[in-house]
């Protein structure tokens, strides 16, 4: 069972100050997080990596122009350069699940429901499911007219991201110390792939010192499943934790005993900044839960658009 969340008082500061609202639908469209539940209900159940691919998608939609839900633009004549050109996008699943869930409130509150707000609910949904805390998330955003790839590129970090840099771009989220450490427990859920991972396991030269330390025992399996310093085929993966389907404090407990599957992973179990607090979340799960919530929320009101700004998208891949 997830523990419910109670947003603290500091937080309605910044959510008045972005015009979002937890009663935003409270007549538009009253019964919104029931529907998003019981469509998305089924499509957790038919693929229990599915969890881990919705919150993948809200953070690699939030961290390009900011949660607006470009990520969900296709290529078209209007300049719209899809994001999902970017290599950095490789493998991001379940856009067509987004559009599903829009299909049904489209049906039932027609134009009120903008696709960033399914991205936020879809995510915080597949947290809860598999286990991790119930969060309340803010509503009131509206979708981009905008997208490109190229700012995908340039934005979205890289597998290679150092401790200074993960704190920097967290930090731009108005995310503090701790909840920048907790952000990074969404790798308890999903899988790595062997391309993001074969430069440390083959070239540990390109790598921090400090990302290199590794259970033997670890490092060996590693080098079974990416046998290769180019790998087999780009869709070769590897779980995060050993938990990869609950959402759990695993990770951290994985990446203090040398198992962290990336390099970043590493570094945050070593770095003086960060490894009290990644023992904390090893010790008590519930700290972990509740400051992960924290995190999430200001995760999902980076650069949001709301008011006169953006539009709710009927269709969530194309503009109206």
């Amino acid at each position: 069972m997830g523990v419910v969340i109670l947003v603290l008082l500091v937080l309605f500061v910044r959510v008045n100050e972005a015009q979002l609202s937890f009663g935003y639908y409270e007549t538009s469209c009253p019964n919104l997080e029931t529907i998003v539940k019981s469509t998305i209900l089924p499509i957790l159940l038919k693929d229990l990596t599915a969890p881990a691919a919705f919150l993948r998608l809200m953070f690699h939609d939030c961290q390009v122009q900011g949660c607006d839900a470009s990520i969900l633009l296709d290529s078209d004549n209007q300049n719209i350069n899809s994001e999902m050109v970017s290599s950095k996008n490789f493998m991001i699943r379940n856009r067509e699940s987004i559009g599903h869930i829009k299909s049904v409130l489209e049906f039932v509150c027609p134009g009120q429901v903008s696709c960033a707000d399914i991205i936020a609910l879809a995510a915080k949904e597949a947290v809860s499911f598999s286990g991790g805390p119930k969060i309340q998330v803010p509503l009131g955003r509206k979708d981009s007219t905008s997208s490109s790839y190229k700012q995908a590129d340039m934005s979205l970090p890289s597998s290679q991201s150092t401790v200074d840099g993960m704190l920097q771009i967290f930090k731009s989220k108005g995310m503090n110390l701790e909840e920048s450490v907790a952000i990074m427990g969404s790798h308890t859920l999903g899988a790595g792939h062997c391309l993001n991972i074969v430069d440390r396991l083959y070239n540990p030269k390109h790598d921090a010192a400090s990302t290199n330390v590794m259970d033997k025992g670890y490092e060996i399996l590693l080098r079974i499943t990416c046998p290769t310093k180019v790998p087999l085929t780009n869709l070769t993966f590897v779980t995060n934790d050993i938990t990869p389907l609950k959402f759990d404090n695993q990770y951290y407990q994985d990446i203090i005993n040398g198992r962290g599957l990336f390099g970043i992973d590493s570094s945050i179990a070593r770095d003086p900044r960060t490894v009290p607090i990644v023992k904390k979340f090893a010790d008590d799960q519930s700290y972990f839960f509740q400051v992960f919530a924290s995190a999430f929320v200001k995760l999902s009101w980076t650069n949001v658009l709301t008011g006169e700004t953006g539009q709710i998208r009927r269709d969530c891949s194309r503009l109206n």
